[in-house]
């Protein structure tokens, strides 16, 4: 897990081509570490899938953040392709979260292939 501040964290949930139950199990896990650590703020790569429309494991993460299966762990979350540098999105972003920044400026126009998440500071043990 590179780190990009001391709060801030980027996972590649994507690596190892995995099925999407699997990368789901994996991130309930790292949530669950992120949140032990003080980890604010996840970058999740998650790929945009091959037609470039979005692949299983962007549109199941989309699903079970959007159906609230993170709710106790996930405080907001924005999606890649929402943030593209100047939105209201990006902007909502910054504004809770300044040092994403540096990391966002190389996604001029959005990243589909990453999600943002901002934990939240109430711990719900599993």
């Amino acid at each position: 897990m590179p780190a990009l501040n001391t709060d801030t964290i980027e996972i590649n949930i994507k690596q190892g081509s995995p099925y999407v139950e699997e990368a789901l199990e994996l991130l309930t896990e790292q949530l669950r570490k992120c949140l032990e650590l003080g980890i604010k703020a996840i970058i999740l790569i998650h790929g945009y899938g091959s037609s470039g429309e979005g692949g299983r494991i962007k549109w199941a993460i989309h699903d079970a953040l959007e159906n609230n299966r993170y709710s106790d762990r996930v405080e907001e979350y924005f999606f890649g392709e929402d943030v593209a540098y100047g939105s209201q999105s990006y902007h909502a972003l910054l504004k809770r979260r300044p040092g994403l920044k540096r990391y966002l400026k190389r996604f001029k126009e959005g990243n589909a292939g990453m999600t943002v998440l901002l934990l939240g500071s109430h711990h719900i043990s599993a």
